[in-house]
């Protein structure tokens, strides 16, 4: 019998346990993860009106219901007061490593780090209630925000911004931070990116949402829709369809809502500006595209009030201790999912996902990347066996000081989680710190 850990438990992890005992009917798979609630950025990382989106986590259940595949919440590898990746490595015949992009780029402009200013990660691990996340006052005393980026992520935190209570309520957004959406005094989001809409890498679909948001208008500016010398025809159908909505946004009347989004495009950020303490405007310099399809500076600039600057300019992977880096890629190397340690694999250890390949792709792009990992590792199965393996690795990991929350103790926070929305008049609300969580948990 082949024993497995796989370390995250979000998509990555999840399609990896899937693929090991779909291919071999003997393997074990453990999925730990550092959080007593599995499905990683499924469910701190999709936006709570996202249901559909939301639902994935049936099928990640499915997989870790498996009767070979066991969750362990809690059990955190690597770093201060984790267990060492060399100690986890001696409970298992192999160990798969799918924790994914930890932290977020930077801008590296002056100013990021005055009071105000934060990654779009942070504003999400909020409204997420990821256990992690602190309520930092994020929207006190703001009127205007500046989200950096033209993804996915910053068309999400635009659109939270704006949502009111009455289409929050429903979902499973942690009370205090529908609270604090609901008083909030914002009335303008500028969404702001560096080149044209031709290059924007949100989807049509996540798009298209902004202008179906009640009491908020989207704005265009023609002047700069026609900075991108781009030809709408030539262009892909994804970014082709992005530039079509764009313009008929343009095309619309003077905005009358309370509240508005703004979409920016050829803006460089250079500045975050003080205002009593803390961030008050961003300085962009206005940017032109040149031949080779990046853009140039121009040596013009614009200030954009806002007490609020959400950065989302993508995710990078973290180191993990005991495990090989490259800090150019912010992953770890590999080959076929093998990691490499000095250029040569190293027996029983395998990475898959965001670590492996960098933060690229849609949560299905997952799959195919686990199944190549566990397709090598079940390759390397026969050099993999080793008699000094213990039959049961909880119990080693709770000699090692580690209390795993099992399966069980993510089910007693789920129930706990209803019962909280019952108690509020609302559906399922999420339980949004450690204390609570693994009180409901029962976990001492």
């Amino acid at each position: 019998m082949l024993r497995v850990a796989v370390v995250g438990s979000g998509p990555s992890g999840c399609y990896t346990a899937q693929s090991l005992v779909q291919l071999d009917p003997e393997v074990r798979v453990d999925v730990l993860d550092r959080l007593p609630c599995p499905y990683g950025l499924v469910r701190y990382g999709v936006a709570p009106d996202h249901e559909k989106i939301k639902s994935l986590q049936g099928s990640l259940r499915t997989v870790l219901e498996h009767e070979r595949v066991r969750f362990l919440g809690g059990v955190r590898v690597g770093g201060p007061g984790g267990l060492p990746v060399r100690q986890l490595r001696g409970l298992y015949h192999a160990v798969v490593y799918c924790v994914g992009a930890a932290t977020d780029r930077r801008l590296g402009i002056p100013g990021e780090e005055l009071p105000g200013s934060w990654s779009a990660t942070e504003f999400v691990s909020w409204y997420s209630a990821h256990p992690d996340a602190a309520d930092a006052g994020f929207l006190r005393g703001v009127r205007s925000a500046v989200v950096i980026g033209v993804g996915n992520v910053a068309v999400d935190v635009a659109r939270m911004l704006v949502r009111g209570a009455a289409e929050l309520r429903p979902t499973d957004i942690p009370q205090a931070a529908l609270d604090a959406l609901a008083a909030s005094g914002l009335s303008e989001v500028h969404m702001v990116g560096r080149r044209g809409p031709a290059q924007a890498r949100f989807t049509t679909k996540e798009l298209r949402e902004l202008g179906s948001l009640p009491g908020t208008d989207v704005l265009v500016d023609q002047g700069e829709l026609a900075l991108d010398t781009a030809d709408p025809g030539a262009l892909p159908a994804g970014p082709r369809r992005n530039v079509e909505v764009l313009r008929a946004w343009a095309a619309r009347p003077a905005p009358t809502a309370a509240r508005r989004i703004r979409l920016r495009f050829f803006l460089r950020p250079v500045e975050l500006l003080e205002e009593d303490g803390r961030v008050g405007a961003v300085r962009f310099e206005r940017t032109a595209p040149d031949a080779s399809g990046a853009v140039t500076g121009t040596g013009r600039y614009e200030d954009v009030p806002a007490q609020l600057v959400l950065r989302s300019v993508g995710y990078r992977g973290v180191p993990l201790e005991g495990l090989p880096f490259d800090p150019a890629s912010g992953t770890i190397p590999h080959r076929e999912g093998r990691v490499l340690r000095d250029g040569v694999p190293s027996p029983g250890e395998y990475v898959a996902g965001w670590i492996k390949r960098g933060p690229t792709g849609v949560i299905g792009t997952n799959r195919p990347c686990a199944k190549e990992t566990a397709t090598t590792l079940l390759a390397d199965a026969p050099a993999l066996g080793r008699a000094d393996v213990p039959e049961d690795p909880v119990a080693a990991l709770r000699a090692a000081g580690v209390t795993p929350v099992p399966w069980d103790g993510w089910l007693a926070i789920e129930r706990a989680e209803a019962e909280l929305g019952a108690r509020l008049g609302r559906s399922v609300v999420k339980l949004a710190d450690w204390d609570t969580l693994l009180g409901a948990a029962r976990v001492p």
